[in-house]
């Protein structure tokens, strides 16, 4: 019988330090996990990482941070290893890491897409092989994508295009891990409400985005709130462990497949 629920879990948030990851790696420790593990990207996060190990631990769950650049599958390695040593093996794995480009394609350069499938599709890769090798049996896997998967629309070739893999590496871990009760799936949140979202878009973008989901008039700013996501990735990672190998759009109606 698969267990459920995620009271006395270990949880590993790549991305974990702020913004959506800052709030899941709350929430979590706020429903019970025994302990969070985050990881940060660089050292101007270090103080955001400090503030959620502090709310972590004021939730009273135990709380450790990592500082390292996973576009190389060894960082990615140790990443795990040091959380292995740290705080155990996890239960709950959720990668929320990733780079937004806003650039026709005629403009990238090949070093941009370089970093930019670096990030969105290296990473993600070499996170759920570390997954595959390090979880705890019936664990839970969740990686961040984006609802432009489901959407045709210019500008975004390299993001989308790099978030695209991500669906396919879902679906062969699914079914990989599947035989130790290991859940493995991605979720597309629409044009979220976070400081990475208005650099990248333009005035009248940021208008249009604000009005486009179904329901944008329910949203306090129009756009995806962080707060209407994190309910579904903890969802994912508990009473939904059935539901595995999928690609879920959660975006108000701003598009579908």
């Amino acid at each position: 019988m698969t267990t459920n629920g995620i009271e006395g879990k270990v949880a590993l948030i790549a991305g974990g330090a702020k913004n959506l990851g800052g709030l899941l790696s709350r929430d979590l420790a706020a429903h019970g996990a025994k302990a969070v593990a985050i990881h940060y990207n660089s050292a101007a996060s270090a103080a955001d990482a400090e503030a959620t190990v502090a709310a972590i631990r004021e939730a009273g769950a135990e709380a450790v941070a990592f500082q390292a650049d996973l576009t190389s599958a060894g960082a990615m390695a140790k990443l795990f290893e040091d959380v292995l040593a740290a705080v155990g093996r996890p239960d709950i794995a959720v990668n929320t890491v990733g780079k937004v480009l806003k650039k026709p394609i005629t403009e990238i350069s090949e070093a941009e897409y370089d970093e930019m499938s670096a990030v969105n599709s290296k990473t993600a890769f070499f996170f759920l092989k570390e997954c595959g090798l390090h979880l705890n049996d019936n664990g839970k896997v969740v990686t961040l994508v984006t609802s432009l998967l489901g959407a045709y629309t210019p500008f975004y070739a390299s993001y989308a295009g790099t978030k695209a893999p991500v669906e396919h590496f879902t679906r062969a871990a699914s079914k990989e891990f599947g035989e130790r009760g290991i859940s493995v799936n991605a979720i597309g949140p629409g044009p979220m409400d976070t400081p990475f979202f208005y650099p990248a878009e333009g005035e009248d973008a940021v208008t249009y985005h604000r009005s486009a989901a179904a329901l944008s008039g329910f949203s306090k700013t129009g756009l995806t709130d962080i707060g209407d996501i994190v309910p579904w990735i903890r969802m994912m990672v508990s009473d939904g462990w059935w539901m595995t190998g999928q690609t879920i759009l959660v975006n108000g109606g701003y598009t579908t497949k």
